[in-house]
């Protein structure tokens, strides 16, 4: 069950897209090791933001190959 203090914090996060959201996964890590709890439930902020940042991760797919000889039009 989530956490009533954090939801709106990680409602909020989860429209983030990932290069934003990995910047304030990383931000939120770094401040919770080198300076131990700063602020209240850091520690459940950042397991968050690491589940929605693996859950946003995708793998991109590869563009499909054209035949020899024909010619992609510009996208």
């Amino acid at each position: 069950m989530a956490n009533p203090l954090l939801l709106p914090l990680l409602d909020r996060a989860r429209r983030l897209r990932y290069p934003t959201l990995f910047k304030l996964t990383a931000l939120a890590f770094a401040i919770s090791v080198l300076w131990p709890d700063p602020v209240p439930f850091i520690d459940e902020i950042v397991l968050g933001l690491g589940t929605l940042l693996l859950a946003n991760w995708k793998q991109r797919k590869a563009p499909p190959e054209t035949p020899a000889g024909e010619s992609r039009p510009p996208s």
